[in-house]
């Protein structure tokens, strides 16, 4: 037998962390080189183990998983990133594999499969659930849900700033438009690019523009 295949676990519960980690250094062949609770944990950690696979939940307090796995795949790219989560929605799938994940398994896989996806993971090989699956083939066909509102998860005073950034203004001309602080503008531009998965404020203006969102009332 080779090298065993290092592998880091990254969810914010720590039962979930407890219960994966048990199982997996019941493998010869896998051991685990760390936890985290959260997306920056996560970066840090990859930066310091380098490990050949990374088990990533994707909603977690902070940097969420899809950011985290941008990340990791920017500072690893030898680093492969299968996501463990209980969401299967489109919001959720096609961000993560956008980000660089190589696998999509839901919670509900089993203990065999979950080893041997790791396994699959190591040699560079995906393994996506069934319906995470069907999805993505019905994305590629063109057959996808209807789109739903990507601007519904941010406040009204979020899509003010969004406005405001598609129109090329800076944190401080924002900030004495608004009658706030540039701090909290870089705070509302921080959660605008977190709940869109976008990288930086130039991807949120042409998004912005992109969708129509700049001259809406």
């Amino acid at each position: 037998m080779g090298e065993p295949i290092t592998v880091l676990i990254v969810d914010d519960h720590r039962v979930v962390r407890q219960g994966v980690r048990a199982f997996l250094e019941a493998q010869e062949d896998i051991v685990v080189v760390g936890e985290a609770a959260s997306g920056e944990e996560a970066v840090r950690l990859v930066a310091e183990t380098v490990p050949d696979v990374v088990l990533m939940d994707l909603v977690m307090p902070g940097m969420d998983g899809v950011e985290a796995t941008r990340r990791i795949r920017r500072a690893s790219p030898r680093t492969q990133v299968v996501v463990l989560t209980s969401y299967h929605e489109d919001v959720h799938i096609f961000p993560a594999v956008k980000a660089g994940a190589l696998s999509y398994l839901l919670k509900d896989v089993g203990p065999g499969e979950l080893a041997e996806a790791v396994r699959a993971a190591a040699r560079g090989e995906a393994v996506v659930h069934p319906r995470v699956a069907s999805r993505l083939i019905r994305e590629l066909r063109g057959e996808g849900d209807t789109p739903v509102n990507p601007f519904a998860e941010l406040t009204d005073r979020e899509l003010e700033v969004l406005r405001l950034i598609a129109e090329g203004l800076s944190n401080a001309e924002i900030a004495e438009r608004l009658v706030i602080s540039e701090k909290t503008v870089k705070g509302h531009v921080s959660n605008i690019l977190s709940k869109l998965h976008l990288a930086d404020r130039t991807q949120a203006a042409v998004f912005a523009w992109r969708e129509g969102i700049v001259g809406r009332g």
